[in-house]
């Protein structure tokens, strides 16, 4: 366990997280799911369908978070653990993407971080690469949720899916769902118009189009190891844009932005956007 007040501490509590990890209690549930896997704080399982003809597997890590408890979004801010999935290679699925819902943005008067504080899916994109028939998926799963104080949440789940479909449909709805409460793709009417990055002062200077009915909107970033973003500064719309000026802390030794993807989610009253933005 660990204070969120100091970065310090989160740095002492991930080299440390092997050893404190809680025991988990297993909660049966049927089948096309894993297991819960129960912790302080909430509870964590994987959801999935069968495999496509193309060896796509649509499936989702679901978190069930207690009240009051909150978990954290890709790039969680100063402190924070990400979720990560690693999944066993004996099954003969890979791991090719996790998406995100937009976040929230926290602030305790000490520290900033992203994240969520309701139950939240992650839509998780597998690929059988290998064998045929049933598959089994054994995913270990490492996460931070926290009330007052953050514990890190390692788990392992196994879920047995049958060539022939879902013995309870419900999960399909699951799957569906968790895609559909992601950002949507950018559109003519909702877009970054124009990018730069400011090397001298470590700025990054954005402009968004926004939505007829957006506005206020809030910026989420993340990048590269090495690359973390400060409060984004925002200027009011004209004309349905808003300008954005983030300042981004280099730690690696790798301090080049260029040829390095960041994300950008921006969301504006009930619509959300993600963009990949590219620095040459």
């Amino acid at each position: 366990m660990f204070q969120r007040s100091t970065h310090h501490n989160m740095a002492q509590l991930i080299g440390a997280a092997s050893l404190m990890a809680a025991f988990f209690l297993p909660i049966p549930t049927k089948a096309a799911t894993s297991e819960w896997v129960a912790s302080p704080g909430g509870m964590i399982r994987l959801v999935a369908a069968p495999p496509k003809a193309n060896g796509t597997i649509p499936a989702t890590l679901e978190i069930k978070l207690n009240p009051g408890w909150k978990t954290y979004w890709r790039e969680p801010g100063a402190s924070g653990i990400p979720p990560q999935v690693t999944l066993d290679p004996a099954g003969g699925v890979v791991l090719e993407k996790i998406g995100f819902p937009v976040p929230k943005t926290f602030d305790d008067g000490v520290v900033r971080y992203v994240g969520y504080d309701k139950s939240v899916a992650f839509p998780l994109t597998l690929k059988r690469v290998s064998g045929k028939g049933d598959v089994t998926i054994r995913a270990s799963v490492f996460l931070g949720i926290c009330e007052d104080i953050c514990i890190p949440v390692q788990g392992e789940l196994t879920l047995a899916l049958k060539q022939d479909g879902f013995d309870n449909p419900l999960d399909g709805a699951r799957i569906e769902d968790a895609v559909a409460a992601l950002p949507e793709a950018p559109s003519a009417d909702f877009s970054v118009t124009s990018s730069r990055y400011d090397a001298d002062k470590a700025t990054l200077h954005l402009s968004v189009r926004l939505p007829a009915d957006g506005h206020d909107p809030e910026l989420f970033l993340a990048g590269p190891p090495g690359f973390s973003f400060g409060r984004p500064e925002v200027q009011p719309a004209r004309d349905r844009e808003v300008n954005a000026a983030v300042p981004i802390k280099l730690t690696g030794k790798d301090r080049e932005l260029k040829g390095k993807p960041i994300v950008l989610t921006v969301r504006a009253q009930g619509r959300s956007m993600e963009t990949t933005l590219a620095f040459d």
